[in-house]
């Protein structure tokens, strides 16, 4: 059965599902950077709870090394941990309700191929 044979209804469906496996696609790919971004983080926390409280620590601010301090420092890592948390879960869910979407259409476009006469 070509695509041009498909009923109206059975293409919209066919073409939405191709969008919610994109959507899929992106929202996977910014959940998995999220979470490289969490991990260089939490490294980074842990390399400087691991220093003194007088160690000289510099930041990076956009192609400039400046001077910083360690608390100041530690405290904006654990804001950056919590806010790239959160991102991480409401990426998840949204991963995880496309993810039943795709398959409830999927479904459906299975049952509609299986009977011909339901399908016109």
């Amino acid at each position: 059965m070509s695509e041009s044979a498909l009923p109206p209804q059975l293409q919209e469906q066919l073409a939405r599902l191709q969008q919610l496996q994109q959507t899929l696609q992106v929202v996977v790919a910014q959940r998995q950077q999220l979470e490289l971004e969490m991990n260089e983080t939490e490294r980074a926390a842990g390399e400087l709870e691991k220093q003194s409280d007088n160690s000289v620590i510099y930041k990076s601010v956009g192609s400039l090394l400046i001077k910083a301090e360690r608390t100041g420092l530690l405290t904006e890592l654990k804001e950056r941990k919590e806010l790239l948390s959160t991102r991480i879960a409401v990426l998840s869910k949204q991963e995880e309700r496309t993810r039943e979407k795709l398959k409830e259409l999927q479904q459906r476009i299975q049952e509609r191929l299986k009977t011909p006469s339901a399908a016109q």
